[in-house]
């Protein structure tokens, strides 16, 4: 009991150092906390320390990092100081290659009822993004593997971290892992997003493609990734797709789409289906349009139209 109160008074004294005004002594409790041998106090200092960039302190995080990991499944159980660690590394923009490239290799397999888990898993989507953002030679390379990662998390990861290096290297690895598919639908959104954002017009029959694939979660997948692409030449297909599919959880799937890409046309396009087409469809669109409640411009033509249909 007196550890786990003197743990919460440490952690309640590190809170307090973000709201008090920068000084040296905020410098000094970070770096003890960086240095403690709890796990739970130098996450939070780590926390802190990417929330108010300090890049001062990159020492004393790379000197915490490679201290946890020795005798990782004791000294940092679930890797929550590691992922700390590196996610501050990454915020204040470190250059530490040898940190991200030791974290996006780390596997920790912690015992769990009934097996094992890998809590590994986020600290090596977060040094896949540091290693594209100080533009690695290896980065490429080493997504290609994180692609193939057992954890859905990381692969998911390795999509983002593609998509955010933007180089035109990465489509083959897009394309190849999007046609051999994923048991995880938010992995094919992610990279078929990915792919939208490095190269939208080469991209865009690829990824509407999908919307004719004979899986329903990789059709959604594919609308999901056309909608949040924004792009206005989405519209026509994800119509196409809405009128040709019988499936209601998949129409609704792809009238969300369609209000996710802000367009006029796609607004005006719900706007009809409230006004004039059947009630279930009406629905849908309505609820589609809901995330626009809080814009004065759109949710007043949502209602009007709406009170237009009641009058029919």
């Amino acid at each position: 009991m007196a550890k786990n109160r003197r743990l919460e008074t440490q952690l309640a004294a590190l809170n307090a150092l973000r709201s008090a005004p920068f000084s040296e002594n905020i410098m000094t409790e970070l770096r003890k906390g960086l240095a403690d041998r709890s796990n739970h106090i130098t996450t939070r200092a780590a926390e802190i320390v990417g929330e108010m960039l300090i890049e001062a302190l990159e020492p004393d995080l790379e000197k915490a990092f490679a201290r946890f990991m020795v005798n990782s499944l004791k000294t940092d159980p679930g890797c929550h100081a590691k992922i700390a660690i590196a996610e501050a590394l990454y915020r204040i923009e470190s250059h530490l290659a040898d940190v991200f490239l030791q974290g996006i290799m780390f596997v920790q397999m912690e015992p769990t009822y009934g097996g094992k888990v890998d809590t590994a898993a986020k600290l090596r989507g977060v040094c896949a993004l540091g290693l594209v953002r100080m533009q690695h030679p290896d980065a490429l390379i080493l997504l290609a593997q994180l692609l193939a990662d057992p954890v859905t998390d990381a692969r998911i990861a390795a999509a983002r971290a593609l998509g955010y290096a933007g180089q035109l290297a990465g489509i083959p690895l897009l394309r190849y892992k999007a046609l051999i598919g994923d048991t995880s639908p938010q992995m094919m959104c992610e990279c078929l997003g990915a792919l939208l954002k490095i190269a939208p017009e080469s991209s865009l029959a690829f990824v509407a493609g999908f919307l004719q694939d004979e899986n329903v979660e990789r059709k959604e997948a594919a609308a999901l990734a056309l909608g949040e692409s924004h792009l206005s030449q989405a519209l026509p297909f994800l119509e196409t797709a809405w009128e040709d599919t019988f499936d209601a959880d998949l129409r609704r799937a792809l009238l969300l789409a369609i209000a996710m890409l802000r367009t006029e046309e796609a607004i005006a396009f719900l706007l009809d289906i409230i006004r004039e087409g059947a009630r279930v469809h009406a629905e849908s669109a309505l609820e589609a349009l809901r995330m626009y409640q809080r814009d004065d411009l759109i949710w007043p033509r949502v209602e009007t139209a709406w009170a237009v249909r009641k009058e029919i």
